[in-house]
């Protein structure tokens, strides 16, 4: 595991991660020293934690409680990078200290979360001039709004059915700017499509088509941060079909349009004008 730290001011820290273990390695007991939330922005790893398990794929966000034990594993596929945002207890506080919240566990790929992602890594990595403990601050308030009444259950599945669906999203993300089916999807994984979406849904908290769509976004939003490409280029180029179809879907995930999100990354800060308009 090599960890980058990155900022670390009074009230929150931010670090980078990057891990290439593999199924051969053996998983250690690890410690959260405070509140954490950590988005998962290529790979994906198993967490067991309090007797839950969880499998986060990309867009998944890891959240840490102070003193819990957790062990991450790598049983599927090699490897993982997180951008990890720790709060101190004045932050916590501030934006929502509920319990229920801050013990989940896990966060299933939301989009609303994964579009904030892409722009805290856009910040990251010198593309915006957004402060990096600002959006820091943003992803962890609409973490604590998005999870408040949706906490995400883990499933008590077999162990060859969470290889299956994390095989399953891994595929989905590498292939989500083509058009893909639920049957296409059911046939690389070797079941029917019934039971395909139930156990793809179980594992990780969304079904096939949410995540297709979700990866899609994610695409658009790390290209709207990075490049000067065209709206409607983007649009196709990500996988949607028609530009109007993308903008709309977009708005709705990130609570302004794809040109105003682009602004957002280059100083107009209208993404915490809107007084918090990600809803």
């Amino acid at each position: 595991m090599i960890r980058t730290p990155l900022l670390k001011h009074r009230s929150i820290a931010v670090s980078d991660f990057r891990c290439t273990a593999g199924p051969g390695e053996k998983p250690f007991a690890e410690q959260f020293v405070c509140h954490s939330v950590s988005y998962v922005r290529k790979g994906s790893f198993g967490c067991r934690s309090r007797g839950r398990t969880f499998e986060l794929v990309t867009g998944s966000v890891l959240v840490g409680f102070p003193g819990d034990e957790y062990v991450c594993t790598h049983e599927h596929i090699c490897g993982d990078e997180c951008l990890s945002f720790f709060l101190e207890p004045e932050l916590v506080e501030t934006i929502g200290d509920r319990r229920d919240t801050w013990r989940v566990g896990a966060a299933p790929p939301l989009p609303e979360l994964m579009v904030l992602g892409e722009l805290a890594q856009a910040a990251a990595s010198g593309r915006s001039d957004i402060g990096l403990d600002e959006i820091g601050y943003l992803f962890a308030s609409r973490f604590v709004d998005a999870i408040s009444d949706r906490a995400h259950k883990p499933a008590e599945v077999k162990a060859r059915d969470r290889r299956r669906a994390v095989e399953a999203a891994s595929w989905i993300e590498e292939n989500s700017h083509r058009s893909i089916d639920l049957d296409a999807a059911a046939d690389r994984a070797g079941i029917s499509p019934f039971h395909f979406l139930r156990l793809f849904s179980k594992v990780l908290g969304v079904t096939p088509h949410q995540y297709l769509v979700r990866s899609r976004l994610r695409q658009a939003a790390r290209l709207l941060t990075e490049q000067d490409i065209a709206i409607t280029n983007i649009a196709y180029d990500v996988g949607f079909g028609d530009l109007s179809n993308f903008v709309r879907t977009f708005h709705r995930a990130a609570g302004l349009s794809p040109t105003a999100f682009r602004d957002a990354s280059r100083g107009k800060r209208k993404i915490f004008q809107a007084g918090g308009a990600l809803h």
